[in-house]
């Protein structure tokens, strides 16, 4: 039976909480892997700690964002944390884009569309986008294939469209067991997502806050739900 794919965003500064993360997310009926953003990853620790962190599948929340040198300087100065994913916003441009991808040895690329915390509203606008939320993610999803990218992030929202034009691993942030967005707008429930077509699903505080084994077993319970 195929498991269910989820990373765990480990969005905290704190060793100490990742450990318990690590140390209560392990089950045999889902496949976690790990995200760390710049928040943990600039912290005092963030990076000695990430580079002794054996046997887990490690994602490296970067989400680049420069002109081509400066994006594959930085992926050469983080190749020996052998991360398995490493996020680099899709809107850096081709050249970017091929340059990291040419240079990631074992790592995977993924590309970043557009952030689920914008939508089709004011956000969109005021910062220059013209095009219509959906038309401007499947946009850059067809060029994140011709970067020949190893995965995409985008909402649940677009999966099926971007799906159309980008075959490989589609990774998908906000999702939410309910209702509460915090600081999302384009949020999705887990099993719906994976109905959607998401191959892998990123969740951060439905699961890391509170209760975490209690939180995972209602994870459990709602994807088997079906």
């Amino acid at each position: 039976m195929k498991k269910n794919k989820i990373f765990i965003a480990c969005d905290t500064v704190k060793i100490k909480k990742v450990r318990n993360i690590i140390r209560n997310t392990q089950t045999s009926k889902i496949k976690f892997g790990y995200k760390f953003g710049l928040e943990f990853i600039n912290s005092k620790n963030g990076r000695k700690f990430l580079s002794k962190l054996k046997k887990k599948i490690i994602f490296l929340d970067l989400k680049l964002n420069d002109i081509p040198n400066t994006c594959l300087s930085t992926i050469k100065a983080v190749k020996d944390l052998k991360a398995n994913y490493i996020t680099i916003h899709v809107s850096s441009g081709l050249n970017a884009l091929k340059a990291v991808k040419k240079n990631a040895s074992n790592t995977k690329i993924v590309g970043v569309t557009t952030l689920t915390s914008l939508n089709d509203g004011i956000s969109l606008k005021e910062i220059g986008y013209d095009k219509k939320l959906k038309s401007l993610v499947v946009h850059q999803a067809k060029l994140a294939s011709k970067a020949k990218l190893d995965a995409l992030v985008c909402s649940a929202q677009e999966v099926k469209l971007v799906k159309k034009v980008f075959k490989k691993e589609i990774i998908t942030p906000g999702i939410r067991f309910n209702s509460k967005l915090n600081d999302q707008k384009r949020v999705m429930t887990p099993i719906k997502a994976f109905k959607n077509g998401s191959d892998w699903l990123v969740i951060g505080r439905p699961i890391t806050k509170g209760n975490i084994k209690k939180n995972i077993q209602n994870l459990i319970n709602h994807l088997n739900n079906d």
